[in-house]
């Protein structure tokens, strides 16, 4: 058993099969569960073996007071889990999504996650216009503590690369549903995650014809959008939650064109 109350500003915990355990009067979630039949068409093979279950989601985490605060500005604090292993030749990641615009605006839900354990790849990008073309992918390599976010227009899929479970959180604007469709017409993101001879490598998707080159980015801190490497996620959403009212109105935050 891992504890990551420390990290997280919760009393959790996760076992070795993935599992969180909630303790302290935090109420328990049942996990949504991801499973091999759920994405095999976003795999670089689509018949390819792996375990039945992939990952766990638990939405909606957190002690009542916390919620009440955050309800009313329609934010959301999940945990997903991500045990390591591989289907096929391909690490285990997420079915990847896109966010919807913000009703009667030209720009997307944005979303920020937060490592708890283990290590996190995000492949972030960004289509051309309504088409399946992107015109910019992304890869943020995260460890326990890092803030990433998801800015506007980006689609996302998580990858765990590593020996360990990937534990993460997310804190999101709690009401819109995401895209999954576009991904899934591609059979994927823009590049899979490979093991190949004992090395992690990135393989184009042919699906997407010309893919632009993967930029590699760290994980920074922004403080200016209440992210900072010392303060949990959920502590600095219960302090003070108006400062991620970026992820409900991300048209009135210039500074995330600045990811």
């Amino acid at each position: 058993m891992t504890d990551l109350s420390k990290v997280s500003g919760l009393p959790l915990a996760v076992d070795e099969k993935g599992r969180i355990h909630f303790s302290g009067g935090l109420p328990a979630v049942t996990p949504a569960v991801r499973r091999l039949a759920d994405v095999r068409d976003v795999l670089a093979d689509p018949e390819a073996e792996g375990p039945e279950e992939l990952y766990y989601m638990y939405r909606d985490v957190g002690f009542e007071a916390e919620k009440a605060l955050w309800k009313p500005r329609s934010l959301r604090y999940d945990v997903t889990v991500i045990p390591p292993g591989s289907i096929g030749d391909e690490f285990m990641k997420t079915a990847g999504h896109y966010h919807p615009l913000v009703p009667g605006q030209s720009v997307a839900y944005p979303e920020v996650y937060e490592v708890l354990h283990g290590v996190a790849h995000y492949l972030l990008q960004r289509r051309k216009g309504d088409g399946l073309e992107v015109d910019d992918v992304i890869l943020v390599e995260a460890k326990a503590g890092d803030k990433v976010i998801m800015p506007p227009g980006y689609g996302h899929i998580t990858i765990n690369p590593g020996p360990e479970v990937l534990v993460m959180v997310n804190l999101v604007e709690g009401t819109f549903g995401s895209i999954y469709e576009p991904l899934r017409q591609t059979q994927g993101g823009a590049y899979y995650e490979l093991l190949e001879d004992g090395e992690a490598v990135f393989e184009e998707n042919e699906e997407y014809g010309d893919v632009p080159e993967l930029r590699i980015l760290p994980a920074r801190p922004r403080p200016d959008l209440g992210l900072s490497p010392d303060v949990p996620l959920y502590t600095a959403a219960s302090r003070n939650p108006d400062q991620f009212l970026w992820l409900v109105r991300p048209q009135d935050f210039p500074a995330l064109r600045e990811e």
